[in-house]
């Protein structure tokens, strides 16, 4: 069973409390990564983007696995492979 974690906020530096409870909610919608920010953080950060009119920054990519062009929602990093909607999806079946 998870434990609470001790986690610093990458924005503030602050520690903030990682619950079981949102371990276990984060490992069953799939997601592996721990929070980089604090609530206070994450709820500052959605305020702001919502006080630009609410629309997400997207960039072009070429899926690294057939090769069509999408948008992504996040900035890729180099050298890391980028999949379209489908070929990611393909990608989460397979592990």
């Amino acid at each position: 069973m998870a434990q609470d974690k001790t986690l610093v906020c990458r924005d503030c530096g602050n520690e903030f409390i990682f619950t079981a409870g949102e371990q276990e909610f984060y490992a069953s919608r799939g997601l592996k990564n721990e929070p980089k920010r604090c609530p206070t953080c994450r709820s500052a950060r959605r305020s702001e983007n919502r006080a630009e009119g609410g629309e997400r920054r997207t960039y072009e990519v070429v899926c690294a696995a057939c090769g069509v062009q999408t948008t992504v929602p996040f900035e890729p990093t180099e050298g890391r492979p980028v999949y379209c909607k489908d070929c990611y999806a393909k990608t989460k079946e397979s592990e």
